[in-house]
């Protein structure tokens, strides 16, 4: 705390000093009303005390008023006194400084006058207790109490907002502070335990701000360490930095004890120094007051009471300055003036600051419902059918619903590969001496994506001799050789209807998450509005379900169709028919001898010459011989004995042939399919707009009405932006107050 002489001009000094410090407590005053201090710390004076301490009194003599002396409502509510010296004559103005509504939300601070302006100081205490009165009734106009509302039951029990007196006059001392409800022992006649912890809450609220100057009233005619109010300030200003002592009642000290309020007076007390040293005041009795002293009467009874009363009369000269109102008053307004100055670039630094961080704030927020709600709506549901139609078609980037889909789709491909039939080319295995797979392994001539799945077991693999004894039941009327094709069909029936669960997995993992994807997206674009966000977030997501319908049904036809073989793509099927044939036989040797047939194709009688080649010409010789001609050496293949299952490797050729040709178009169909009935259905041709503006019934009769509810936004949102411009207000008042005052 900065340090303060001992000297202290009249109240009517026209000196610099004095002009200094009407100017900064002008500037406080002004600061004030602006309501920034809710946003800043601004210096002022709390005064605080326990009941009965004589506070009540104290800011009587200072102010030149009376106060309100019944229990009840003066406990209230703060009470901000802003005193000026003026050569006009006396006058006091009383306002309600408004900072919240009946709800307790806060409002841009605004001072509603409260009554003409007072020129006789008897007429202030009835006017302070129905100022009063009307802040803890919101609900009703204040003016109701000017003239009546005596009997009125108060809605609230507690409010921030203020009492505020403007008190000038010749012999008016400048200075502001503001004064606190006593704080309350304990809970007894007239008061609560709620109203104990009221009153302490609000004391603490000013007390912790650091730019708060405590004035601390300390009775004599109590021990010292049963007065709360000094154990609360040493709480909040351990080191005594910001603290004014004021001992009141000094005449009422038990006898013996004077000289330990006059130690604690001189500042000896180590545990108890302040900074700002400690005061002694002596203000009438309920007597005198009753008999209606006048504020000169009692300022010279003070005078005549510290001039003959020891210990207080034979303190030295320098502790007499620490005797009566009128010093404490001087001290109070150099410190609180001193502090201002100081702090001054700071609070301006700080305002700037706040402003640009007020201002971002609200650039953050979304904006303003608009004025005309059905344009509004209408302008959101093209903006959102149009960003859902690119988002549908394609976004990049790896949250892209596109993205998110694809693994899924490489997964039903797989799945649907795996289901080929699982055919082995050789006899059931029989106990310990089968190896599973007998050595098979996939073809070769199949690429990696076509290649099916190895199972881990033999649970799905069909023999060749299972095959030969369907087909061999399935003869009914055929002639010899000649197998039914119901045996084939049945093949591709079972592998095709495996593929109906793998369908119905992706088309449900892309419904939940085109429900999930255009919900989030759908909120993004309308978080401003919630009733608008849950209105479209509905229409789409019935929508969702009516396109999830036709598309299911699609599928449904694809798998359908699927049950009955067929195919216009031959060359492609025969192909693959050949290459599986030669496969099966070519794991059969013994009756399919292919190296064989291999080396017969590639004999030239003419130029061999290995043992190979001398053989079949002799052969091919001994056929000449015997006049059997036009053989060619792969004909001597035939010798070979017949293959028993070779209407079966024939029936399981072309089941994997088909298996090819049709699996990869299902595996292309039903992706292609969601795709087109669900995802791009969704708004094809601006679908989902006219969806929109018709279930939101945005162009019917009650249109507008609709439209303004959709528009009413989040209430935090609206709270918040009142909030920060209720703030932007008032840093802006207080700044420009500040280069008003300082030019």
């Amino acid at each position: 705390m900065l340090d303060h002489s001992e000297n202290h001009n009249d109240v009517g000094d026209a000196g610099g000093y004095s002009t200094t410090r009407r100017n900064m407590l002008d500037i406080a005053n002004s600061l004030y009303g602006t309501g920034v201090s809710m946003d800043i710390e601004i210096p002022m004076i709390a005064v605080i005390g326990s009941q009965s301490t004589g506070k009540s009194s104290l800011l009587e003599n200072v102010c030149g008023i009376t106060l309100p002396r019944a229990s009840g409502t003066c406990t209230r509510c703060p009470t901000e006194c802003r005193l000026s010296h003026s050569s006009a004559p006396w006058k006091c103005i009383i306002g309600l400084r408004l900072l919240t509504d009946r709800h307790g939300e806060a409002i841009p601070v605004r001072t509603k006058p409260f009554g003409d302006p007072i020129v006789d100081p008897t007429e202030v205490a009835e006017r302070i207790k129905r100022a009063q009165r009307a802040i803890l009734n919101p609900s009703t106009e204040a003016d109701f109490f000017l003239t009546g509302g005596e009997e009125t039951t108060p809605e609230i029990t507690f409010s921030r907002n203020c009492v505020s007196l403007e008190i000038s006059g010749p012999d008016v001392v400048d200075l502001s502070f503001v004064d606190l409800p006593g704080l309350i022992a304990s809970a007894g006649t007239g008061s609560t335990t709620a109203d104990i912890e009221l009153v302490k809450g609000l004391v603490t609220e000013y007390a912790k701000n650091e730019s708060c100057i405590i004035l601390l009233t300390v009775t004599c005619e109590t021990e010292f360490e049963n007065q709360g109010a000094y154990q609360l300030a040493r709480t909040f200003d351990p080191a005594g930095k910001r603290t004014i002592g004021v001992l009141t009642k000094p005449d009422r000290a038990p006898r013996g004890d004077e000289e330990r309020w006059v130690t604690l007076l001189k500042n000896e007390y180590p545990e108890l120094a302040l900074d700002n040293g400690w005061f002694s005041v002596k203000q009438p009795d309920s007597i005198q007051l009753t008999e209606g002293i006048t504020r000169a009467q009692a300022r010279q009874e003070e005078k005549n009471f510290f001039a003959s009363a020891n210990p207080w009369a034979s303190l030295s000269l320098r502790f007499q300055q620490h005797l009566g109102t009128f010093n404490l008053a001087e001290r109070c307004s150099d410190v609180l003036s001193g502090l201002i100055a100081k702090r001054l670039p700071d609070i301006q630094k700080t305002i700037q600051d706040m402003l640009r961080t007020t201002e971002g704030q609200l650039g953050e927020l979304p904006q303003e419902p608009s004025k005309d709600p059905i344009g509004e709506v209408y302008n959101l549901i093209s903006k959102l059918s149009d960003a859902l139609t690119q988002y549908v078609e394609g976004t990049p980037g790896a949250g892209g619903l596109l993205q998110t889909i694809r693994p899924k789709q490489q997964e039903f491909k797989d799945a649907i590969r795996k289901t080929a039939p699982d055919f082995r080319p050789s006899e059931r295995p029989d106990g310990d001496d089968f190896a599973y797979g007998n050595g098979l392994t996939l073809p070769e001539f199949l690429s990696n994506e076509e290649k099916p799945h190895l199972p881990d077991d033999d649970s799905d693999a069909i023999y060749i001799d299972q095959v030969m004894d369907y087909a061999l039941q399935a003869i009914t009327r055929e002639l010899p050789d000649n197998i039914p094709f119901v045996v084939t069909e049945m093949f591709i029936r079972d592998a095709v209807g495996r593929w109906q669960a793998p369908t119905m997995q992706l088309f449900d993992y892309v419904e939940e998450i085109l429900n999930r994807k255009i919900t989030g997206f759908v909120h993004a674009e309308c978080t401003q509005y919630p009733d608008l966000n849950f209105a479209v977030s509905t229409v789409i997501s019935e929508y969702i379900a009516e396109r999830a319908q036709v598309t299911r049904e699609r599928l449904k036809w694809l798998l359908a169709l699927e049950e009955r073989p067929r195919t216009l793509n031959d060359h492609y099927f025969c192909d693959y028919r050949e290459k599986f044939l030669a496969w099966y036989r070519g794991h059969r040797s013994q009756y399919h001898n292919i190296p064989l047939v291999q080396k017969l194709k590639k004999h030239s009688s003419s130029t061999g010459s290995s043992d190979f080649d001398e053989n079949v010409r002799a052969i091919m010789a001994a056929f000449s011989a015997l006049d059997i001609h036009d053989i060619a050496p792969t004909d001597l293949a035939k010798v070979l004995p017949s293959d028993p299952y070779d209407t079966a490797i024939r029936i399981m050729a072309s089941v994997r042939a088909y298996f090819q040709v049709a699996y990869k178009r299902f595996a292309d169909n039903v992706p292609n399919a969601i795709d087109h009935e669900l995802v791009l259905g969704l708004n094809r041709a601006g679908t989902l707009e006219t969806v929109l503006r018709k279930a939101l019934g945005v162009s019917g009769p009650d249109g507008h009405r609709l439209c303004t509810d959709y528009l009413r936004e989040d209430g935090n949102v609206a709270a918040r932006r009142a909030d920060l411009r209720n703030k932007r207000e008032r840093l802006n008042k207080a700044r420009k107050e500040l280069m008003r005052l300082r030019k």
